[in-house]
């Protein structure tokens, strides 16, 4: 099989290599390993924070002791694929990087040529705005600027490792090693970039990641790199304004001289598809471009509190997910799976987008064949659903959620109250590992409140629409989450799994009576190729019970 890489490029492709790792928990990605560099200009920016600590705490599930540092790809399983984490960005830290005008002057000029410079800067860069503002939170919608500053700071990495010392930044160092890996396997690689297209950084990085990775490798390598642009397989998102936030304040403005406005990102995304198009480079580079978009009429406002400042950047910029990150995360899917064959037929890039059903009132319909289109839809909402009713299971049923509480060895207990003793030795530490990597994904209680996660969040952001799982298996209201039923999350009752057991029990608890026979039912066990821990057999085993239960494969 092909080697597979992920890029994923400032706040808006961070949050959708977070759907894409929640595909990954899912078992999407099955018996697969996956190299995965993100790349940011903003070291601190809240949403990159976020994922790379969600691609740990993936691992920390995946890992049994100190020697299998997150473990092993496996079949048919949660937690199936193997991520390896590179981390990467442009260091506009110190005060002679901070701005386009400190980080261009150089020393050992005439007065001659450095007045040719700024007269070159002055044509292509409003010199009181563009020039002036701080790089360290991104591009801020400034595509023309991004582009030379990213091709620039990936150049300057591969120099700056190439001679070698002390000052090597571990930085620099991850994003080598990345670029050294896919040189190994230039003869078999498929690089997919998530990133949008109406902002600063993933817009401004799209067109130049080819050509930036092919000289970087030819500075490494000192000119032996045997990466061929035209034989690597490339792909891409194109997602184009899905969010909104208010208009930046006068005195914003004047303090932080250019701030992205939400009111050109529509404009933004229309004069960046147009240079995708047209451009050679993008053109020839690139196999794959998934065009993604949403409607105007359902945009989330992203301002914070919707008071205050604009947030630019950093730490605070810890948007909520959406489902059209989502679709970007299925788009990656469709290309890390279509035939080799396919990718390499095709000359300038194809762009791709796919129709979702709407109701009479124009509430968007999404199923699983939505995402990944009908030949795959039930295989989607079968390991999606599998892993909520998972997630239910330990936060909800048995209060994994709360703070101070282990769902996971709460189950455990339960489970040898039943006779099933198969987990007991599984270290109380483990599935606290299981339980924080599920409170990610679902939700999880903080001082006494609720914070919900990632599908939760999917959920919100459809509106009036509908996703896949009914509303009930989205309860929100903390004095019900506990009474969530793991085994009637779907709208089709289909696929809501048995009732067996004392007819005087709750529906709920005799749907999980059923769920505990197929886990006591050696035909559940899991076999060599979904697991080689205890650990990975109880994740497998759950995988392979609820599955059964949920009857998508009768």
């Amino acid at each position: 099989m092909d080697k597979l890489f992920l890029i994923a490029i400032g706040g808006t492709g961070m949050r959708c290599l977070e759907s894409f790792v929640h595909l990954c928990a899912a078992g999407m990605f099955d018996n697969r390993t996956i190299e995965i560099l993100t790349l940011d200009t903003d070291q601190n920016n809240g949403n990159k924070a976020r994922v790379e600590n969600l691609i740990d705490l993936y691992n920390k599930v995946k890992t049994n002791d100190a020697t299998t540092k997150g473990g092993e790809q496996r079949v048919d399983t949660f937690f199936s694929a193997k991520l390896n984490l590179y981390r990467f960005y442009t260091d506009y830290s110190t005060p002679n990087r901070m701005t386009l005008t400190t980080l261009s002057s150089t020393k050992n000029l005439t007065e001659s040529q450095r007045q040719d410079n700024q007269d070159l800067s002055d044509l292509l860069f409003e010199k009181d705005s563009v020039q002036q503002f701080k790089l360290d939170h991104g591009y801020r919608a400034q595509t023309h600027l991004g582009s030379l500053l990213m091709y620039h700071g990936i150049i300057e990495a591969a120099i700056n490792v190439r001679k070698g010392g002390d000052s090597v930044k571990n930085h620099e160092k991850e994003l080598a090693k990345f670029l050294q890996l896919l040189n190994t396997h230039a003869a078999d690689a498929r690089v997919f970039v998530f990133g949008s297209v109406f902002g600063g950084t993933g817009a401004s990085s799209i067109p130049v990641i080819p050509t930036a990775i092919s000289e970087a490798l030819r500075i490494l390598t000192g000119g032996n790199n045997v990466l061929n642009l035209n034989k690597v397989l490339f792909g891409s998102t194109l997602l184009t304004d899905y969010f909104t936030f208010k208009t930046p304040t006068a005195q914003q403005l004047s303090t932080d001289k250019v701030i992205a406005d939400s009111n050109n990102f529509a404009l933004n995304s229309q004069a960046a598809l147009s240079f995708y198009n047209e451009d050679a480079t993008v053109r020839k580079t690139y196999k794959k471009m998934y065009h993604i978009g949403w409607p105007g009429s359902l945009k989330i406002d992203y301002s914070k509190d919707h008071a205050g400042s604009v947030i630019t950047g950093g730490y605070e910029q810890r948007n909520d997910c959406h489902v059209a990150e989502l679709m970007c995360a299925a788009a990656a899917y469709d290309f890390f799976n279509m035939s080799r064959d396919k990718l390499e037929a095709i000359g300038d890039a194809e762009y791709d987008f796919r129709t979702i059903a709407v109701d009479d009132n124009g509430n968007i319909q999404l199923s699983g064949s939505s995402f990944v289109g009908a030949d795959e839809g039930e295989i989607f909402e079968n390991k999606l659903g599998a892993f909520l009713s998972l997630t239910h299971i330990i936060l909800s049923k048995f209060n994994g959620a709360k703070e101070g509480e282990n769902g996971t060895y709460n189950l455990f207990t339960y489970l040898d109250s039943v006779k099933f003793t198969d987990y007991n030795d599984i270290s109380e530490a483990q599935c606290e590992e299981i339980d924080e990597y599920l409170k990610e994904f679902g939700y999880k209680f903080v001082k006494g409140t609720v914070t919900f996660g990632w599908i939760y969040q999917i959920m919100k952001s459809v509106g009036a629409g509908k996703f896949i799982f009914t509303p009930e298996a989205f309860n929100s209201d903390i004095s019900t989450l506990p009474s969530i039923d793991p085994g009637a999350i779907f709208f089709d009752e289909n696929h809501h799994w048995d009732k067996t057991g004392n007819i005087f029990s709750s529906a709920s608890d005799r749907r999980f009576n059923t769920l505990i026979t197929i886990l006591k039912n050696p035909d559940s066990l899991p076999d060599e190729k979904q697991s080689g821990t205890k650990k990975e057999d109880f994740l497998a085993h759950m995988y392979n019970a609820i599955t059964i239960a949920q009857h998508f494969n009768n």
